[in-house]
């Protein structure tokens, strides 16, 4: 039995992990001229069937059910959820000047029809994973169309209608989880999800992200720390913009381990936005797919220790939708399945014909600049404890947040 094979399977014969997956979770689709394009999704499963993930044995595959208006509720406001399916509706679309007070409409979150079934549809998929994991039927879960970590209880925002990610974190609390630590490793401050746990004393969320001082959303500050019965349980990292790929798993490896070991979770859930990477178009970071590789095994290493491996991970951001997005998320699903893949092996054949026909369609030259799942950028990410450098300001800004942030959780901000 291969490595891979052990990971996908627990000690008594069950799966191990799942894949989250519906075909119509392609209709999440703002447009042909949006940046959020339903291509990343569907390339994503291409090359990951390819790649042989999909079949990985032991692996579920697990629906993606419309979530219910009672479902969405424990999160979002019943004036909203009516305004999401009024702009779901054709003959609403013209006219309907009011949906903007519910952040719908302009080039953000265009409506369009179907849109409240689709929403729902990613949110499902959220809380299906997350009932398997409570269940015990599996230890983890991919479901890489999800992360939309933007929505707000009363709005949506930055391409993101239904918060799924708060959604999951709130229905694991519900079916009597103890402790959830939501990790959001997007370019963006994971803003929503933040604001509907504000409050929860038994939510912990913790976001590694540029610096609202440069990026959408503006927010997510060190000093943002959770509303008055949850102080400490918001967690943020913000980081100068050009941080490149050592650096941001630098950061990443100084803040989240020793937390999470603080913070003694019985679920992690993390979101994993491509946007990230340094030919994201809507995103000032440099980081590579090696580092995102990187930051995949963390988050499963960190699951293994703290929470017996329980853990749902999220797709998120993403905006080279065809360059980066399905190689990046490619490696999580590998990473949440079993063996991680390979970042010097070759894309597989049948997905670069896939590919091809892709960048056609979206005016792009049919041949791929790179032919490999990762960068050819080898890591040298200098370890937090080999010192402490006060000219760089990556390190200012994380030594900052460690000062902020550990107190709280009882970790010495200079040692732990």
């Amino acid at each position: 039995m291969s490595a891979a094979d052990d990971a996908a399977r627990a000690p008594d014969g069950r799966s191990h992990s799942a894949i989250v997956w519906a075909d119509a979770l392609c209709e999440y689709d703002f447009g042909p001229y949006h940046p959020m394009s339903p291509v990343r999704l569907a390339l994503t499963r291409q090359l990951a069937r390819a790649a042989g993930l999909w079949d990985r044995p032991g692996v579920q595959v697990l629906d993606a059910p419309v979530a219910t208006e009672q479902q969405l509720a424990r999160v979002h406001e019943a004036p909203f959820i009516a305004a999401v399916q009024r702009a779901s509706r054709p003959e609403q679309l013209a006219g309907a000047d009011e949906l903007i007070a519910f952040g719908i409409g302009g080039d953000d979150v265009p409506a369009f029809p179907g849109m409240h079934t689709a929403s729902a549809r990613i949110a499902g998929g959220s809380l299906a994973a997350v009932e398997a994991i409570h269940a015990g039927r599996i230890t983890r879960a991919v479901h890489f169309a999800g992360g939309l970590h933007h929505a707000k209880p009363a709005a949506a925002s930055g391409f993101c209608v239904y918060n799924d990610a708060a959604l999951a974190v709130r229905h694991a609390l519900d079916l009597g989880e103890e402790r959830v630590l939501y990790i959001d490793v997007d370019v963006h401050h994971g803003d929503g999800v933040e604001r509907a746990l504000w409050d929860e004393p038994r939510a912990v969320t913790l976001s590694v992200h540029e610096t609202g001082e440069t990026l959408f959303p503006g927010t997510g500050f060190i000093q943002d720390t959770g509303g008055p019965n949850a102080r400490g349980t918001a967690i943020n990292v913000p980081l100068p913009a050009r941080t490149d790929a050592d650096g941001w798993v630098r950061a990443i490896r100084a803040v989240v381990p020793a937390l999470a070991r603080a913070i003694r979770p019985t679920l992690i859930v993390t979101q994993h936005g491509a946007d990230t990477h340094r030919i994201d178009p809507l995103g000032d970071l440099t980081v590579t797919l090696e580092a995102q590789r990187e930051v995949m095994l963390l988050m499963r290493e960190i699951a293994d220790e703290v929470c017996e491996g329980r853990w749902l991970a999220l797709g998120g951001g993403g905006y080279a939708v065809i360059d980066v997005v399905p190689r990046s998320w490619a490696h999580l699903i590998a990473v949440v399945t079993g063996e991680a893949l390979d970042p010097s092996a070759p894309l597989p054949a049948p997905y670069l014909e896939a590919e091809a026909e892709a960048r056609t369609q979206h005016g792009l030259s049919p041949e791929p600049a790179i032919r490999t799942f990762g960068d050819d950028s080898p890591l040298q990410a200098a370890d937090w404890a080999e010192g402490y450098d006060p000219d760089s300001e990556l390190d200012r800004a994380v030594h900052a947040a460690r000062r902020a942030i550990f107190p709280d959780w009882g970790l010495d901000p200079l040692y732990d």
